[in-house]
């Protein structure tokens, strides 16, 4: 789109949408066109990355304003007719969440499938997601595997977790409970290295499983338990920006709190105080 078209539609957007509704948005359309001036000065560039990076994590608590979708979707795809990488993992997203205004894992696969043949590994991290899952497609833990291998190779945390969940449970590869939990450990210092918190909040429940249950190491209800807490922490917080896909794991983590603490007090001793004082 040229210049001009873009301040055309985001002028056309602002006017449209809810202020009350979508707040985050309009803030983030008003930071782009502050710098129209500048870019039309040729002091600043504006590149569609940017534009849709500005405006693709607003209100992630919905779907994405109908306009604002239909601007995004026509970047995108102009985007993805040059083979941007990006632009189709971005696409693809939207429609596996959900915003572009329909949930489609049809199309986010297709998506999916395009980014990664043009080299994005989040993009293949994905495709395993929707093969471990069977997002519209029957299950595959092979393909499954295989894209996550990928991500495992260059040290991604997710990609590493994933790979522990499927030695976990034998899920295409043999079952090893001590090979899960080393991976998941693994994930967890990549997630440090990476400074990648919200990854570290899944795999601290991991961690938390594994010590609960005595899941390829031994039994420890204290780092059970600290490592529930800080999940239930991340998942929280993941829940309530619209991360609606974290449910699960956000209410067991506090579950299983419940359950180690009804643990730990049987541990306690049993005594009865005497006030000698009396």
């Amino acid at each position: 789109m040229k210049l001009n078209e873009i301040t055309e539609t985001l002028d056309a957007i602002y006017k449209e949408i809810d202020p009350f509704e979508y707040q985050e948005t309009l803030r983030a359309i008003e930071l782009i066109k502050n710098d129209l001036p500048l870019i039309e000065e040729g002091v600043i560039d504006l590149y569609p990355r940017d534009i849709v990076e500005k405006l693709f994590f607003v209100d992630m608590t919905k779907p994405l304003a109908k306009p604002l979708a239909e601007f995004l979707n026509t970047i995108l795809l102009e985007e993805i007719e040059m083979k941007s990488a990006w632009a189709a993992l971005d696409l693809g997203s939207l429609y596996y969440d959900g915003r572009i205004g329909e949930q489609d894992y049809t199309k986010a696969v297709y998506y999916y499938d395009l980014a990664a043949k043009w080299g994005d590994r989040h993009a293949q991290e994905n495709l395993g997601y929707c093969y471990y899952y069977g997002r519209n497609m029957p299950v595959d833990y092979e393909k499954a595997f295989h894209y996550f291998a990928l991500g495992a190779f260059d040290g991604h945390p997710i990609s590493l977790y994933k790979i522990g969940d499927m030695y976990k449970n034998g899920y295409y590869v043999e079952k090893n409970e001590k090979e899960a939990f080393v991976i998941y450990q693994y994930a967890e210092k990549k997630a440090d290295d990476f400074k990648d918190e919200m990854t570290s909040y899944d795999i601290a429940f991991r961690l938390g499983e594994c010590y609960f249950k005595g899941v390829g190491t031994d039994k420890d209800l204290v780092k059970a338990l600290e490592y529930y807490q800080r999940a239930e922490r991340g998942f929280y917080l993941r829940y309530k920006t619209g991360d609606y896909h974290i449910k699960r794991n956000y209410e067991k983590s506090i579950s299983r709190q419940q359950e180690i603490r009804e643990e730990m007090n049987k541990d306690l001793p049993s005594y009865e105080w005497t006030d000698y004082n009396k």
